[in-house]
C-alpha cells in the first residue's frame, strides 16, 4: 500500500461519519423541517396528472452545500 493510500482511508472514514450524523439528523427532524413544502416550491394537481418541483427546496439546499464545500476547501 502506498503513502496515500491511509489518507484516502482517513477521508472515506470521515465522509461516512459525517453522512450517518447528517442522516441521523434529518431522520430525527423530517416532521419538523418543511423541506419540499416551501414557498415557491411548485405544485400542480389536475385531473389524471400531478406536477411536483422543489425549486426553492432545491436553492436552498444547493446554498447551504455550496457553504459546506467552501468551508471545508479552506
Amino acid at each position: 500500500m502506498g503513502p496515500g493510500t491511509a489518507e484516502l482511508g482517513k477521508l472515506l472514514l470521515g465522509a461516512g461519519i459525517v453522512l450517518a450524523l447528517v442522516g441521523l439528523f434529518l431522520w430525527k427532524l423530517s416532521g419538523k423541517i418543511p423541506l419540499g413544502r416551501l414557498p415557491g416550491d411548485l405544485y400542480v394537481q389536475k385531473p389524471g396528472m400531478t406536477f411536483y418541483f422543489p425549486l426553492t427546496t432545491c436553492i436552498l439546499l444547493s446554498l447551504v452545500l455550496t457553504l459546506v464545500l467552501w468551508l471545508v476547501r479552506r
